[in-house]
C-alpha cells in the first residue's frame, strides 16, 4: 500500500515509516506539517493519508482540518488521524462526513505494533476505525433525539450487539434467529435511524454511536432472546 504520512514529531514520523516498510507497504511521502499536502496527495497518489491532529504552527488543529480538507477534495481517499486527544469541534465531522475509509486513534495504539498495523490494513481495505476513547468523548457533547424511540424492543437489542462490534452470524447466534432475520432487523433499524446505505461500512458504526450516545446498555454475555 502506498501512504502518505504527515507527522511533526521527527521520532514518530520517522517510526512509523519504519514499521510500514518493514511490513511492505510504501511510504511516498513523510512530511512534517500540512504545507502542501494537497499537492503531495495530488503527486503521489497514495492509497492512505495518516496524519496527526496537532500540527504546525499552531499545534492545535491543523491536522484534522487538514484531513478534512482532503476528504473535500477527495472522498475516496481513506484517512487515519493519529491524536494525544480527541479534538471535538472537528471529530465529529469528519467521522460522519461521507466518503471512503477512516480511522481515528489514540497515538497510545501505535505502541501496539500488531494493533497499528492491522488498523492501516483494515482501513486500507475500506473499514472504519475509531478508538472507544473517541468515541467515549465524542458522545458526551451530543444531543439527544428521538431516533431511539422508534426502535422496538427487538430491534434494540440488535442495536446493542453491533455496538459490540458483532457480526450478523454472531447476532443470530446469540438471538437464536436466522441470518436473514437479523438482516431484516439490522435494515429496518438503519432506516428508523436515517443512516443511509454507504459502500464502507459506516452505518454499523454511527448506529452504534447513536446507542452509546442514549445510554445503552450492552447485553449481557450468553444467550439473548
Amino acid at each position: 500500500m502506498r501512504i502518505l504520512i504527515c507527522e511533526d514529531s521527527t521520532l514518530l514520523r520517522e517510526g512509523i515509516v519504519r514499521l510500514l516498510a518493514d511490513s511492505g507497504h510504501e511510504v511516498v511521502a513523510a512530511l512534517p506539517d500540512a504545507d502542501g499536502i494537497s499537492a503531495a496527495v495530488t503527486e503521489t497518489q497514495p492509497d492512505l493519508c495518516i496524519l496527526d491532529v496537532r500540527l504546525p504552527p499552531t499545534f492545535t488543529d491543523e491536522g484534522i482540518r487538514a484531513a478534512l480538507a482532503l476528504r473535500a477534495e477527495n472522498a475516496r481517499l481513506p484517512i487515519l488521524v493519529l491524536s494525544q486527544y480527541v479534538e471535538e469541534r472537528y471529530a465529529s465531522e469528519l467521522i460522519t462526513s461521507q466518503g471512503a475509509a477512516l480511522g481515528y486513534l489514540l497515538k497510545d495504539r501505535v505502541a501496539d505494533v500488531g494493533e497499528f498495523l492491522a488498523t492501516v490494513e483494515r482501513i486500507g481495505a475500506g473499514a472504519t476505525v475509531l478508538d472507544p476513547e473517541v468515541v467515549a468523548q465524542l458522545l458526551m457533547r451530543r444531543s439527544r433525539d428521538e431516533r431511539m424511540s422508534r426502535l422496538t424492543e427487538r430491534e434494540r437489542t440488535v442495536l446493542a450487539l453491533i455496538a459490540e462490534g458483532r457480526s450478523n452470524q454472531a447476532i443470530a447466534a446469540a438471538m437464536f434467529l436466522s441470518e436473514a432475520s437479523v438482516e431484516k432487523y439490522i435494515t429496518s433499524l438503519f432506516q428508523k435511524l436515517d443512516l443511509e446505505q454507504d459502500e464502507h461500512g459506516n452505518r454499523r458504526v454511527l448506529a452504534a454511536l447513536v446507542h452509546l450516545e442514549h445510554g445503552g446498555s450492552q447485553p449481557q454475555n450468553g444467550a439473548v432472546r
